[in-house]
């Protein structure tokens, strides 16, 4: 599959330039909390269903724009769009990071743990209990480290994470009970507010 991305810097030019722009961050809404582009809606990756393509579009003519942390889930989440239907979809490349990186502006919150940091923490620590339970209790053990160990490959080669799945289901990185798991968009949601500049 073709996947059309558009930078950055080439994003925030159309929106200074008074396009209205509808912008869907696919990372865990503790994710979007942190840091996320001004404009954008928070639709998580493990939600997203084609009818999140046209529902609630800003500019229904207009391409829907992607972003995540730094690309992948976003091009994941093109794939499934294009894939149900939904058509003029670009991912934006490098994710918040590279947003963040060239300097434009952003809204901030309290900070958390990225689902990929998370993912690391999680299979390192599952790892290290089974060469420790298989060096200290029963070598059977040492079959969680391997059996991590090909999640790893599987996710490295496929580009999808099972893990990632589960952890962006924790209650943690779900936003249930806390803030709206949406963080609804301003109307017109184009201008940044005075916290978002940093």
């Amino acid at each position: 599959m073709n996947l059309t991305t558009i930078s950055p810097g080439a994003l925030h030019r159309a929106v200074l330039e008074g396009r209205r722009v509808d912008l869907i961050d696919v990372r865990t809404p503790a994710e979007f909390r942190e840091v996320h582009v001004a404009f954008a809606r928070n639709v998580p990756l493990d939600r997203l269903d084609a009818a999140d393509g046209v529902r609630n579009r800003r500019e229904t003519d207009g391409p829907l724009y992607v972003i995540c942390r730094s690309g992948s889930r976003g091009r994941q989440a093109c794939a499934r769009l294009t894939q149900s239907g939904v058509s003029n979809v670009l991912n934006v490349e490098g994710g918040t990071a590279a947003w963040e990186e060239a300097g434009l502006p952003v809204v901030r919150g309290r900070r958390t743990i990225s689902l990929e940091r998370q993912v690391r923490i999680a299979a390192g620590s599952l790892v290290l209990l089974g060469a420790a339970l298989g060096a200290l209790a029963h070598p059977l053990f040492f079959g969680l480290s391997a059996l991590v160990g090909a999640g790893l490959v599987f996710a490295g080669v496929t580009d999808t994470c099972g893990m990632a799945r589960v952890l962006a289901r924790m209650p943690w990185n779900s936003g249930r009970g806390s803030e709206p798991s949406c963080c609804a968009a301003r109307p017109g949601g184009l201008q940044d507010p005075p916290e978002a500049r940093s």
